[in-house]
């Protein structure tokens, strides 16, 4: 028999859910594993430099990160399918911690890019974790609402992080930020080890048990999933991760000063956190296109305006249309993904999803800076302005209607 905190995916109903209810289980692990991550994002190159690599060594070691989430991916489908989600919460959260452990705890550089992986590892399968389980806990009429708060609640956590680790470090050295991480992360294992358990709604009677799929039966089932939404996917997340050295980058370019470049970022990244529970409303009542098109119509017209702009008030008006773009498509991805997975192999669906999204965060950038260095930034800026509206019309296209969210194919 199912434990009494065991929660059928079948089980919530529209009538009786509340995300309240829920919050501290559900988005505690969330914003205690954005803090913990936040909080040593700025202090790895700074910590690398300190064991004696280059400026180009230090941001591997950065880029280690990511890399260890892109390749990640799909072993932390498997780790979700055998463990359950609540069990890959918790050793995400360990990892994690761990990885920390060793970036601080070691003098040899091969050692600390070995920690930084291990972090990126951990990304991986919290991600994929969180994602799955929201989308069985949550009945769909709350799916945008729930996924949206979920990614807007870790981006807090990624916010709040660098401000405790700048305190700590100010009063302890480099190495107190990784201790903050470390907190953050064992944290949200601790609060992720008391997630009810799952559990699958019985058989209909005469009916066996389905043969557990495999990642290639998922991408031979799911292809035309992969090769429409996933493209859009891909723009997204590419447009997303370029973002972030857009501002900075154009910021220079203008010769503004650094601590107003860092402001501008850091109000764009306000209005970015303010927008998600109600953009995620919007995604449940109206349906997920009226979030998806408008988020990246409104991202991909400003980094089109931004080498227009000649100075801090202007860029700053480019710059909070971004945040607010990016803000307003808080989960979209999570949401699109949620909405066309299986019951039966979804975290093997998933783990191909985030695959997609990753490779596109790596590529964007490098794009950005391939273009930047063989044409002008301002080219490179308005190549990335370009593949958000490609986004949007690949997302305007491809996404079903409200009513038809269980991801029925669109024929064209």
């Amino acid at each position: 028999m199912p434990s009494p905190s065991a929660v059928s995916p079948a089980s919530p109903s529209s009538s009786s859910f509340s995300l309240r209810r829920i919050a501290a289980p559900a988005f505690g692990p969330s914003l205690l594993f954005g803090i913990g991550e936040g909080a040593i994002l700025p202090i790895v190159p700074l910590t690398a430099r300190d064991l004696g690599a280059s400026v180009p060594m230090a941001a591997l070691m950065v880029a280690l990160i990511g890399i260890g989430s892109l390749l990640n991916n799909i072993p932390a489908s498997l780790i979700t399918m055998r463990w359950g989600e609540r069990w890959a919460i918790v050793a995400a959260g360990v990892w994690s911690a761990l990885g920390m452990a060793l970036c601080v705890g070691t003098s040899h550089l091969a050692l600390f890019g070995a920690g930084c992986f291990m972090v990126g590892m951990s990304q991986a399968i919290y991600n994929l974790a969180r994602q799955s389980y929201m989308t069985e806990a949550v009945p769909i009429a709350y799916r945008a609402r729930a996924l949206s708060t979920l990614g807007g609640v870790m981006r807090i956590g990624m916010f709040i992080g660098p401000f405790l680790a700048a305190a700590t470090v100010h009063g302890f050295g480099l190495q107190a930020a990784y201790v903050v991480g470390i907190v953050g992360a064992m944290g949200a294992a601790i609060v992720g080890a008391r997630i009810p358990d799952l559990e699958a709604p019985p058989l209909p009677p005469g009916h066996a048990p389905a043969a557990a799929p495999t990642i290639a039966s998922t991408l031979r089932d799911h292809k035309h999933v992969f090769l429409t939404l996933g493209i859009g996917v891909v723009l997204i997340s590419a447009v997303r991760a370029s973002r972030q050295a857009v501002i900075p980058l154009w910021a220079d370019h203008l010769a503004l000063a650094p601590s107003v470049a860092s402001l501008i970022y850091g109000l764009a990244g306000g209005i970015d956190m303010l927008v998600f529970y109600p953009a995620g409303k919007v995604m449940d009542l109206k349906g997920r296109v009226w979030v998806a098109v408008p988020s990246m119509l409104i991202m991909g017209l400003a980094m089109l305006l931004m080498p227009l702009t000649t100075g801090t008030l202007t860029l700053l008006c480019a710059a909070l249309a971004i945040g607010f773009g990016n803000g307003i498509g808080s989960g979209i991805i999570m949401t699109v993904g949620a909405d066309h997975s299986p019951r039966h192999g979804r975290a093997h669906f998933l783990g191909v999803w985030r695959l997609m999204s990753d490779i596109g965060s790596s590529c964007g950038p490098a794009l950005l800076s391939f273009l930047a260095a063989s044409l002008s930034l301002a080219s490179g800026i308005a190549v990335v302005g370009l593949m958000a509206l490609a986004a949007a019309a690949t997302l305007g296209y491809w996404i079903p209607r409200h009513g038809d969210r269980g991801g029925r194919r669109r024929q064209g």
